[in-house]
């Protein structure tokens, strides 16, 4: 009796709608797992179409082509004497479902659909697809005639059912079946499933990598057997990034791993699992035997097919190994620097154009670039073919073989300090450093005659001269002339992204990258259609403090010293006049908070669902002891003031990489108004009256504590008299007693 298996699991970076690439990379897939000797190969969620289809869900011709996928998967030889399962979607009685489809030696054993669907975060499943709600039931799925063509079949099972090899037995979950409180792989191991496959799409967020690895570790330590995990990765045409880490663990231990982040479009990582090891391991858990002995049957599709072969004295079981998390630092590093290959790559654009203030903001962007450009080097000097021929495409350069990321760098970033009367020497001058160091194509210029010819269209309209605020100008010119400079750097932002290249010698145009940060977004920060509208942003869902942080790392990471000085710089717009040749506006005092407390406040509004009388009910006591309950409450009015005010501006925020849980895009992932009622007069006034309360306690408390220690009241003047001034001292400090 055979006990050994080896199983696949594969990291495919798909195309939605990319039905020629996603059948190769699928196909390179199967090969790959034949050479690391499995006889059972699974995948990601919809692989074949790809995960972000979205609305092309609801047209037949994507169920159509996916159905043609299929049966070229079925023909092919290379698939031939494997055990494999895809992801495709699936109509069944007029409803759509998101399927697993197993097939062996030109047969389709069994359509899995998914039972629970994900609503969550930047997920919308129920949109598209329905979820399978009959329990260990079947139906008979009647194929299309261009399948039954092939494999002589007119129907097959379709639903909650399990394939029975001759020598174990295979269940299935997909994706949110993991994360769900009734994991189905939890009835699956009690009756006799000893491997489950998960077909998934689920992407990456800061610091959360762990969370998956977890959940696929548990669904195996509880009830012993073996999880197959198969994630997709990269961009398929969407904010998210699916993040890999594809991996198989055994008796809750991970034996088998892929990357979180990586250039190349296919990734198989194989696994030897001892079947006698899960068999030994469940039968000492005697309450889980108990539990196994009267759990209910899933129907049971049997398969003439063996994953072992035999006695295999030469296949080892894969060990245990440790999982190595990457820091958040690395995780900027990595992340959105694949992200922007795949966009780039598949936008058929020839580079990236980005304006370059010497902030840290606009320097993280650059570090994010050069950070791709490294990766790009490594990959091709590992001899991965397809990263090298989508350089030479975008490069339009046949013959080009990147080594240098310095030199490449040059190639696909073109960098650009666009300086008013207001900018300083000193940021003008990092932004120039930074550029030599990665390599950018770098160049100055000034806008000062483009400010000035706006300012005199209105001068000649109006007969009016607006003025700054230093100057003697109210605050709405101010603003409006500030706006002016910002607005007026997006257009040239533009212009120079079509026509750079053509000054260059080179065909095509360039990608226009932003680079304002999540907590500025949230705080509306931005001027509208500024240097933050652009192509991408890659920076979009990362905090200013985890960018600085990226920064200090950055800095060691790739000998970029000029990083030392850019983050002890203060962070500034420089659109008001100087003063003296130095900056007299920094961001943080135009905001009225820091960036660690809009972090705070982001965290809290929308991972936690606070209000602003929640918010203010959590901070009170988390601020007690640098902030009184009344400067609480004004900050979290203040905040939400600003946030209600500026709300509108996301509705056109720059496709950002997804990242962080507190993102406030507009698109899908944060759904709300764009119009508020800006006084919050309801809300507000509940915050008053806690304060008023809580004054009100303090103040009977401290009455209530100065009674026990002078029970002899006022009589004792001499000690009235020693107190007096250290009341008012408390007083003046806003400590009400």
């Amino acid at each position: 009796m055979g006990r050994k298996v080896v199983v696949a699991v594969c990291t495919l970076n798909q195309w939605a709608l990319d039905f020629e690439g996603n059948l190769s990379r699928i196909l390179q897939s199967v090969q790959e797992a034949k050479e690391l000797g499995a006889t059972y190969r699974t995948g990601p969620e919809l692989e074949i179409c790809g995960y972000s289809c979205e609305d092309h869900f609801h047209e037949p011709d994507t169920f159509l082509h996916s159905w043609q996928v299929l049966a070229e998967l079925l023909k092919s030889s290379t698939c031939k004497d494997m055990l494999i399962d895809v992801g495709m979607p699936v109509q069944h009685r007029n409803v759509s479902y998101n399927c697993r489809v197993a097939f062996l030696n030109k047969r389709i054993l069994l359509i899995r659909p998914k039972m629970m669907l994900c609503e969550d975060g930047n997920y919308r499943e129920t949109r598209w697809f329905s979820p399978w709600t009959k329990e260990r039931q079947v139906e008979d799925y009647y194929l299309p005639r261009m399948i039954t063509a092939i494999t002589n079949q007119t129907t097959v099972p379709i639903g909650d059912a399990v394939i029975a090899t001759k020598d174990t037995c295979i269940g299935f979950e997909i994706c949110e079946e993991l994360w769900n409180p009734q994991s189905r792989h939890v009835p699956l191991g009690l009756d006799g499933v000893e491997i489950v496959s998960n077909g998934s799409g689920s992407y990456m967020e800061l610091r959360k990598a762990y969370v998956t690895v977890d959940l696929v570790k548990s669904a195996t330590f509880k009830s012993g057997g073996a999880y197959l995990f198969s994630n997709l990765r990269g961009c398929d045409g969407q904010r998210i990034y699916f993040n890999g880490c594809s991996c198989v663990a055994v008796n809750g231990e991970i034996v088998a791993r892929g990357l979180q982040f990586a250039l190349h479009d296919v990734e198989v990582v194989a696994a030897t699992i001892d079947l006698e090891d899960i068999r030994s391991y469940r039968s000492q858990l005697r309450s889980r035997s108990h539990l196994a002995a009267s759990s209910a049957p899933f129907p049971r599709i049997d398969a003439d097919f063996a994953l072992s072969e035999g006695d295999e004295p030469h296949l080892v079981a894969s060990p245990p190994l440790d999982w190595k998390y990457l820091t958040p630092e690395e995780e900027i590093e990595l992340g959105p620097a694949c992200w922007l290959w795949d966009y780039l790559r598949r936008s058929g654009q020839g580079g990236f154009f980005l304006p370059l203030s010497g902030g840290v903001d606009s320097t993280s962007t650059a570090c994010i670039v050069f950070s791709m450009c490294t990766q790009i080097c490594d990959a091709v000097q590992k001899g991965e073919s397809q990263v090298l021929y989508d350089v030479r495409k975008i490069l339009c350069q046949a013959d080009y073989t990147p080594s240098d990321p310095m030199e490449l760098c040059n190639r696909l970033l073109v960098t650009c300090y666009m300086a008013t009367e207001n900018s300083s020497q000193e940021t003008k001058q990092r932004a120039s450093q930074l550029a030599s160091e990665i390599g950018s194509y770098h160049f100055p210029i000034v806008i000062d005659a483009a400010v000035s010819a706006v300012v005199g269209i209105f001068t000649t309209a109006t007969n009016f001269v607006p003025k700054f605020r230093s100057k003697g100008g109210c605050p709405r010119q101010n603003l409006a002339l500030q706006n002016i400079q910002a607005r007026l750097r997006m257009v040239l932002s533009y212009l120079f992204a079509q026509l750079v290249l053509w000054v260059r010698g080179r065909p095509g145009g360039l990608l226009v990258l932003g680079s304002s940060n999540v907590d500025e977004a949230l705080r509306g920060y931005v001027t509208k259609y500024d240097c933050s509208s652009a192509d991408v942003n890659p920076i979009g869902g990362v905090s200013k403090t985890d960018l600085k942080a990226f920064l200090h790392y950055a800095k060691n990471r790739f000998f970029l010293p000029s990083l030392s000085e850019i983050l002890q710089a203060p962070p500034t717009a420089e659109l008001e006049p100087l003063t003296d040749g130095q900056i007299t506006q920094t961001d943080e005092q135009d905001m009225g908070m820091t960036y660690a407390e809009l972090s705070e406040f982001g965290r809290l509004r929308k991972t936690h669902h606070c209000g602003p009388y929640s918010m203010f009910q959590k901070l009170v006591h988390a601020w007690s002891d640098k902030c009184t309950p009344q400067e609480v409450a004004e900050k979290v009015k203040h905040f939400f003031r600003c946030y209600a005010i500026n709300r509108h501006k996301m509705t056109v925020l720059t496709p950002s990489y997804h990242a962080e849980t507190y993102s406030p895009d507009d698109n899908r992932f944060d759904h709300r108004p764009f119009l508020y009622r800006v006084h919050w007069n309801w809300q507000f006034r509940a915050i008053d009256e806690a304060v008023s309360q809580m004054t009100k306690d303090k103040r009977s408390s401290a009455d209530r504590t100065q009674q026990k220690q002078d029970p002899m009241g006022s009589n004792n003047s001499i000690a009235s008299n020693l107190s007096a001034p250290f009341n008012m001292r408390r007083d003046r400090k806003g400590v009400l007693i």
